[in-house]
């Protein structure tokens, strides 16, 4: 596995090592032993798996008194996936990074505590996978504005996203409860 590192020095591209041939391909996306050697030393409580259509956007999520670290990856289709750092002591506040993830590239992205986490599905149709290492927590569950002026995040959109009502309600990052 190789560590890629983005503008927000905790939020990592990962990309695994795949072994393709005639027959397909085998990639191992999660290694104990391996995220250790890299430096991760994760303790995943929970997978999740959600399929959506071209246009839906989900998020920006996170969970206030028991933050989610997330590692994520795409295993249909294709999303561009979206970090906004909520650490207010952090030198990168406010923040955003964006990747693209895809079945194709088969990257993964590392999203720490502390951030809130969207996507925005590119192909007509995506399963996107996550582990966590906190659990689902509905009643500690907030949502920032996806489109907040504050934080600019330059989805790449073609007109107005597919949104739930959740994430139609998101707080203004100025407004929101952040750690």
């Amino acid at each position: 596995m190789k560590l890629v590192p983005t503008s927000i020095s905790d939020v990592l591209i990962i990309e695994p090592r795949v072994f393709g041939d005639a027959r397909g391909f085998f990639l191992e996306s999660w290694n104990r032993r391996t995220f250790a050697d890299l430096g991760l030393s994760l303790d995943f409580v929970q997978d999740n798996q959600s399929r959506s259509a071209k246009g839906v956007l989900r998020g920006l999520h996170y969970q206030l008194r028991q933050p989610q670290g997330k590692l994520v990856r795409v295993t249909r289709g294709a999303v561009f996936d979206v970090a906004v750092d909520l650490r207010s002591p952090s030198p990168t506040f406010g923040r955003w990074e964006g990747v693209e993830l895809s079945a194709e590239n088969q990257r993964m992205l590392w999203i720490p505590p502390g951030f809130a986490h969207g996507f925005l599905v590119l192909s007509d149709l995506a399963d996107f996978c996550y582990k966590t290492t906190a659990y689902y927590s509905p009643e500690d569950e907030r949502c920032i504005q996806w489109n907040d002026p504050e934080i600019g995040i330059r989805w790449p959109l073609d007109g107005e996203p597919t949104l739930s009502p959740k994430d139609r309600a998101g707080t203004p990052l100025l407004a929101a409860e952040v750690y």
